[in-house]
C-alpha cells in the first residue's frame, strides 16, 4: 500500500490514526525496508486515555508516521468519523504475526527487542517454528530502565551491523512508545512497539478468546487474568477514552 492509496487518518482522543485494518497494516509494515526510519504505534484505548492526560505524550505519538487502531473501539471511532471500512482493529499480535509470515517472499529482516532474555529466546524460537524461513538479525532484553548513552549507541551500532527491516519492541506502554520516538531515527527502520505480543507469541500469556476480541471485551479478559496489575489501566484508563473521544470536537 502507496501513500497515494492510503485511504487517510482520523482524530480520536487528539490523535491522528490510519484508517486501516489488519490486511492494509500488514501491508505497510511489510512495505519496510532498511534505510527507511519509520516511527509507529499501536493505539488503543489505553494508549489514548495517556494521550488525554499528557500533552506531551499526545504530541509524541502524532509525530509517528504511522498509527493503528490497535483497539476495537478506536476502530469504532473511525467508523464514526468517516471510514465506514473500518471495521476491524490493527491488533498488535495479528500484526506481528502477519507482517512476519507475509514478509518472507522479500526476505524481510526482523530484530526482537523486549521482555526478559527468557521471553524474547522463547518468542525467536517460537516464531522461528511457525514461520519457517522468517529471518531475525537480532534477538535481544533490554535493561529495564532508559539506556544510558554509551548503551545506546552500542545499540544503534548493532542495529547498524543487522541490517532490520522492522525493528519490533515489547516493552510496554507508555515506554515502548517513547523508545520508538527516542530511536527510530537513529535504528533507521520502521520500528513497531507490540507490548504484550511478545507474551502471547511466546506462549506466556494466553490472548483472549476470538469470540471475547470480536466483541471489544478483551480488555475484560485481561482484567479478570491479571487485576492487580492491569486494574488501573481499564478502570480509570476507560473513562478517560471515553471523555477523550466524545470531546475531540472542543480540543
Amino acid at each position: 500500500m502507496t501513500t497515494s492509496t492510503r485511504p487517510g487518518t482520523f482524530v480520536c482522543c487528539g490523535v491522528h490514526i490510519e484508517a486501516v485494518t489488519r490486511q492494509p497494516a500488514a501491508d505497510l509494515v511489510v512495505d519496510s525496508h532498511y534505510g527507511q526510519a519509520r516511527a509507529t504505534h499501536l493505539c488503543n484505548a489505553y494508549t489514548l486515555s495517556l494521550a488525554v492526560r499528557d500533552e506531551k505524550f499526545r504530541a509524541l505519538l502524532n509525530d509517528a508516521d504511522i498509527n493503528f487502531a490497535d483497539g476495537h473501539y478506536v476502530a469504532m471511532v473511525g467508523r464514526r468519523r468517516g471510514y465506514p471500512d473500518m471495521n476491524a482493529r490493527t491488533y498488535g499480535p495479528d500484526l506481528m504475526a502477519d507482517t512476519i509470515d507475509q514478509g518472507r517472499a522479500k526476505g524481510l529482516k526482523h530484530y526482537l527487542y523486549g521482555a526478559s532474555p527468557e521471553t524474547v529466546a522463547k518468542l525467536a524460537e517460537k516464531l522461528g517454528e511457525r514461520f519457517p524461513g522468517a529471518e531475525f538479525v537480532g534477538v535481544e532484553s533490554p535493561p529495564f530502565r532508559p539506556l544510558t548513552p554509551e548503551e545506546a549507541d552500542e545499540l544503534v551500532a548493532r542495529v547498524a551491523a543487522a541490517k532490520p527491516d522492522v525493528f519490533w519492541v515489547g516493552l510496554g506502554t507508555p515506554r515502548q512508545d517513547e523508545f520508538v520516538a527516542a530511536y527510530t531515527k537513529r535504528l533507521n527502520c520502521t520500528v513497531v512497539p507490540v507490548g504484550a505480543a511478545f507474551d502471547f507469541h511466546a506462549g506466556n500469556k494466553p490472548s483472549a478468546p476470538a469470540a471475547v476480541q470480536k466483541y471489544g471485551m478483551e480488555w475484560a479478559y485481561r482484567l479478570a487474568t491479571e487485576p492487580r496489575r492491569l486494574w488501573k489501566r481499564y478502570l480509570v484508563g476507560n473513562p478517560i477514552f471515553v471523555y477523550g473521544a466524545l470531546t475531540d470536537r472542543w480540543r
